[in-house]
């Protein structure tokens, strides 16, 4: 492949790890709103924390206006005992954590796709075979994605939790989303880029076709 290749997946590796990582701080993969009377609350459920925040308003102010209070706080998530873990939600919060650990994993794959990538750029003699052990690296990380986002998807559309039947998708959940489909684009690309390369095509290979190694 192409010093060039290797630069181009870099990046869309590097972007696809930032939103990874931005969506597994975000608290909010799935978001609940609720309103009585005065009160509104927001819960947000993000893969390890719930963050929830009430807005109570009072009667009062000038010109007929109102008062309000606002309260945000955030906990771990799921929490065994708060969350029930032990007894009916067991299934949930496996689910949960499951997808968790597996968008960490994900943020491993693409570190390492990202140190795979640059010794592909420093190094011309193993440039034409490392592309190979690049696209299997960047699979991996798009695969572990997918699993994350499937089971958070999983949990939100069978309501797992009963209070997700009122859940809608937050910020959280769209970077998720763009991560896993920019990561499955970006394995294609080093995949048929690499083919390309070990053809001899000029566009993937350079100006210099590959020539077989002798054994």
């Amino acid at each position: 492949m192409r010093k060039t290749s290797y630069v181009i997946a870099f990046f869309a590796v590097v972007l696809t790890l930032t939103l990874n990582v931005v969506s597994i701080r975000r608290p909010d993969w799935l978001v609940v709103h609720t309103k009585v009377f005065n009160a509104k609350a927001t819960v947000q459920y993000g893969l390890t924390r719930v963050c929830e925040r009430n807005i109570i308003g009072f009667p009062g102010g000038s010109e007929g206006g109102k008062v309000e209070y606002s309260d945000y706080k955030c906990r771990p998530f799921p929490a065994r005992v708060q969350d029930k873990c032990e007894d009916e939600n067991r299934d949930f919060c496996i689910q949960w954590t499951t997808a968790g650990y597996f968008a960490e994993l994900a943020v491993g794959f693409a570190a390492v796709s990202c140190l795979a990538l640059v010794f592909g750029v420093t190094t011309h003699s193993r440039r034409r075979r490392i592309w190979r052990a690049v696209a299997v690296l960047v699979g991996l990380h798009a695969a572990a994605l997918i699993v994350a986002f499937a089971l958070v998807t999983d949990t939100y559309s069978n309501a797992t939790l009963p209070i997700f039947d009122r859940a809608k998708p937050g910020a959280a959940y769209i970077l998720g989303t763009l991560a896993w489909i920019l990561a499955v684009l970006s394995t294609f690309g080093v995949l048929v880029t690499g083919m390309a390369a070990s053809r001899g095509q000029r566009w993937a290979a350079g100006n210099r076709a590959y020539e077989p190694i002798a054994g």
